[in-house]
């Protein structure tokens, strides 16, 4: 079914027909996304820690594989600040998103796949948190191929907020070497999408690939009405203010 399907009986403009009970519903529905991609994630992200020792690779089709990396820095590995300033970044972001979400999710302009598009987003950059604040202290790191184990007697592997992320999706859809007449290349071994994520990275780029392709109109009315209910907020505590 397509996101336009989806949206067919709840898509309205600020003058448009009453919302269906899925928008009146679409806080609830954000919450149940959010939980959903982040069970899905720890679940997935716990089973590969401990069954997988560090750099196994489970080839299930000759495209699609399971392999055992860890993420110390940010998306594809970058490694620009110190980890507990990228660690507190991401909860205050996280933060942010959260207060978004809910005030988004009163405005009955917004279609609701645009509302799932953002809590998929928040979703996602909240389950690499509990990678960064917990797993540091859950778990040991031992050397492959030793398994890791959660609650070790002698410790975890780092400390709070410093854990690294769980990665284990890894799609080599094709490769090749390119020829050697290629100027800067020839000869080198290429892998199409040679990336490692997760649950929580998908999430993200699925939620960012839906406002991109469907929702751009509202993400613009979106941040209008934040700002015109931010500015009402304001009148209004300024008026009271006034008040005798």
């Amino acid at each position: 079914m397509s996101v336009s399907n989806i949206d067919n009986d709840i898509a309205r403009t600020a003058g448009g027909s009453v919302p269906s009970a899925l928008r009146r519903n679409a806080g609830w529905l954000a919450a149940g996304v959010i939980i959903l991609v982040l069970l899905a994630d720890q679940i997935m992200k716990i089973w590969v820690k401990t069954h997988f020792y560090l750099g196994e690779d489970l080839e299930l089709t000759s495209w699609f594989h399971l392999k055992f990396i860890e993420n110390n820095g940010m998306a594809f590995g970058l490694e620009l600040w110190n980890k507990l300033i990228l660690t507190f970044g991401r909860i205050v972001a996280v933060a942010l998103f959260i207060w978004a979400l809910v005030r988004l999710t009163s405005f009955r302009e917004l279609r609701t796949g645009f509302i799932v598009s953002v809590a998929l987003i928040t979703a996602g950059a909240a389950g690499n948190i509990f990678d960064c604040v917990f797993y540091g202290v859950l778990f040991n790191n031992p050397m492959p191929p030793e398994l890791a184990v959660a609650f070790p007697p002698d410790g975890g592997y780092s400390t709070w907020f410093e854990g690294r992320v769980v990665d284990m999706l890894y799609f080599p859809l094709f490769d090749f070497y390119w020829p050697e007449w290629m100027p800067g290349v020839g000869g080198q071994y290429y892998e199409f999408f040679a990336y490692i994520f997760n649950i929580a990275d998908a999430s993200i780029c699925v939620g960012v690939a839906l406002l991109i392709l469907f929702y751009s109109r509202d993400f613009s009315l979106a941040f209008n009405l934040l700002g015109s209910k931010e500015k009402g907020n304001a009148a209004e505590k300024s008026e009271t203010d006034r008040k005798p």
